[in-house]
């Protein structure tokens, strides 16, 4: 320090300024130096498109932000494309530190000298440092953090990494941001398939956008072209047939193509990237312009079958809309969906976001709930017109389908077959109204249930996904799932950001008892269950060769139909987004014909698989009328499953055991026959 001292004093006032403007430019660089150092190496993360891939690892669609990227390797490039944007951009690139002085110095007088920020003399690291960190504004402030942002890009990276987010960071016009991109723009081909001529073209183009694109100004591009293709061929990069070749060649511009959404299951591809918004927590633009890749759980082949069968049912003339859902029950992964007729027309989804009074779909709840207050599907009530009377002012007078009553006890599982409103009620206000209100959430059921009366007709607003979880969990037998439409996300290069679990299988519910309700939901396609009204699956019953379990529901101003089969559930709703009422008689039909179509679809050349019976559930034939076991000479016998110790041990009146299975009644039928 006395040196330093000692040499200030003693050394003249022209050597100590000298000596000053050396240090300043050598401190100043190794104070930067230090700061590049401390802060590492910056984030190259740009925006690229987002891709939606199906449960068979195929594409399905691609999402963009603002910028539509698709990043390519530099051996996916044309290696003339290359030769032509070094050339023309950065000669020196692999040979400099992130800076030409030349021209830096060449600018720098003639900005000096104009007092302007006029010319470039941008490296293409510089270019690639503005392209991710900073604005396009000629500003000495924005010089400067350039700078430092290129001394850092420099340091941390190597020239081919820098090259390749340079390739994949140009803008090219026309809302185009990378190379393959522009490709297939311009020329509808990748950008590993251009010829010399195609790449000099492209080449040319991100000096000027607006200037250089052929679709802009195509003279004035073909010139700038051409005298790239010289340059090329004045280094060596091209030879001689080459040079001639490409100059003769005619480019043909690929037709401009509308911006559209891919075609395949574009309700789904919304909720879809709605849900990898909540798992990555990032917003839905983030998600789009994030390079994701996300794989989800749509099998196209049902949502063909779905699409197909909504598209041929209310494409009638009429505004009359739709909403349908497929999912695995074993898993809850959404297999298909389809939010409206018609995705260019609304992009509301109507399986998801809308709320519609759940009819009669809301019973098999409602009867898992009997079945734990000790009903079977033997347990009688008397299906007649009832006032129900809570108390001096309060009054509440259900009313059956078109007022037919059976004015006698009925059986559960009859009850249910035909969708006895009076039973509902009777059984609803028995285990008391607060019951199915509360067992609803364990269901999947998120909206609000109220603990009224009428809940057990379906006067709440539920949407049809949470119908469908909710009836996944009784084709499932009681485990617990959660709706889900995507299994795995990974970033661009392949590393795994999320993966779903599915392992876990806790049992919520009673397995053999969602046993008993799966076999009463069979009823509503079995004829033999026909009494004072017809099964409600009556209309497509005679279609179905497969087993299923159901149940269909309606309001003045819904329709639904949902089903299940040991390996898919599938709902739908049909109706008016304003709510009018449906009046139509083949209206009222469109949800179940969509629900019966496409599950024979699907599950066609399969073998029919029976619904599992668990170890301490067992199958009885009982007579329909009086819940008791059908006896052989039953002619209306119909089998449901019963908890093992729940069963009915007498026989129907009209053949009772001593007429029948009985000893002496095997002996006299032995001699009416001899």
């Amino acid at each position: 320090m006395r040196t330093i001292r000692k040499w200030l004093k003693n050394t003249p006032l022209k050597w100590k300024i000298t000596g000053s403007i050396v240090a300043l430019p050598i401190v100043s660089y190794l104070m930067i130096y230090i700061c590049v150092l401390l802060l590492g190496p910056p984030s190259l993360a740009y925006e690229e498109n987002t891709i939606f891939y199906d449960m068979n690892e195929e594409m399905i669609g691609e999402e963009s932000g603002a910028e539509n990227r698709q990043p390519v390797s530099l051996d996916e490039v044309s290696p003339s494309f290359i030769d032509a944007l070094i050339l023309t951009e950065d000669q020196h690139f692999f040979s400099h530190n992130g800076f030409d002085l030349k021209r830096i110095a060449a600018a720098a007088l003639s900005d000096i000298k104009s007092l302007s920020l006029k010319q470039g003399a941008s490296t293409i690291t510089q270019q690639y440092a503005r392209n991710l960190y900073l604005t396009h504004d000629k500003t000495w402030t924005r010089k400067l953090k350039e700078a430092f942002f290129t001394m850092r890009l420099e340091h941390f990276y190597s020239k081919e990494e820098l090259l390749t987010g340079y390739i994949n960071t140009i803008y090219f016009g026309h809302g185009a941001h990378g190379i393959e991109a522009a490709s297939m723009h311009f020329f509808n081909k990748h950008a590993g398939d251009l010829t010399i001529a195609e790449s000099v073209m492209l080449a040319g183009i991100p000096k000027g956008p607006t200037y250089y694109s052929p679709r802009n100004d195509e003279e004035k591009a073909t010139e700038r072209q051409q005298l790239i293709l010289e340059r090329l061929h004045k280094a060596d990069k091209i030879s001689d047939e080459e040079f001639g070749e490409a100059q003769s060649e005619k480019l043909v511009l690929a037709p401009v193509k509308e911006k559209k959404r891919e075609a395949v299951a574009p309700h789904f591809q919304d909720i879809a990237l709605q849900e990898a918004a909540h798992i990555l927590d990032i917003s839905e633009s983030n998600v789009r312009s994030g390079g994701y890749r996300i794989y989800t759980t749509l099998n196209r082949d049902v949502q063909n079958h779905l699409d197909e069968e909504v598209q041929q049912a209310l494409h009638d003339g009429t505004d009359i809309e739709g909403g349908a859902i497929s999912m695995d029950p074993r898993t809850g992964g959404v297999r298909a969906l389809i939010g409206g007729k018609s995705y260019d027309d609304s992009h509301f989804n109507r399986a998801v976001h809308a709320k519609r009074m759940a009819g009669s779909t809301m019973k098999p709840m409602l009867y898992y709930a009997a079945l734990d207050h000790q009903f079977t599907p033997s347990t009688k009530l008397i299906s007649e017109p009832t006032t129900f009377q809570f108390d001096e002012n309060e009054s509440y007078k259900p009313r059956n389908y078109n007022g037919y009553y059976a004015n006698e006890p009925v059986t559960l599982a009859q009850a249910l077959a035909l969708s006895d409103n009076i039973y509902a009620v009777k059984t609803h206000l028995f285990i008391g109204p607060s019951t199915l209100a509360e067992l609803g959430e364990t269901f999947g059921i998120t909206s609000e249930l109220p603990e009224v009366p009428s809940l057990a007709l379906g006067t709440a607003s539920i949407s049809l996904i949470e119908l469908v979880t909710a009836y996944s969990h009784i084709a499932n037998y009681g485990k617990e799932i959660t709706n889900h439409t995507i299994e795995t996300i990974t970033d661009a290069r392949g590393n795994i950001l999320y993966e779903r679990s599915n392992n876990t299988n806790k049992q919520v519910f009673d397995e053999n008892k969602m046993a008993v309700l799966t076999s009463l939901l069979t009823g509503m396609f079995n004829p033999a269950l026909n009494g004072y009204m017809e099964v409600t699956g009556t209309q497509v019953a005679d279609d179905l060769t497969h087993t299923y379990a159901g149940k269909s529901g309606s309001t003045s101003y819904d329709s639904w139909m949902i089903g299940f089969s040991p390996t898919l559930v599938t709902g739908v709703w049909v109706g008016f987004d304003d709510h009018r009422a449906i009046e139509k008689t083949s209206h009222t039909t469109f949800a179940k014909e969509i629900w019966a179509n496409t599950m024979e679809k699907v599950h066609h050349g399969q073998p029919s698989k029976e619904f599992p019976i668990p170890s301490g559930s067992v199958e009885v034939a009982i007579d329909p009328a009086s819940g008791l076991r059908s006896s052989s000479y039953c002619s209306n016998a119909a089998t449901f499953v019963y908890e093992k110790g729940t069963e009915p041990n007498e026989y129907c009146p009209e053949h009772p055991i001593e007429d029948d299975e009985s000893p002496d009644g095997i002996f006299k039928r032995l001699f009416d026959l001899f």
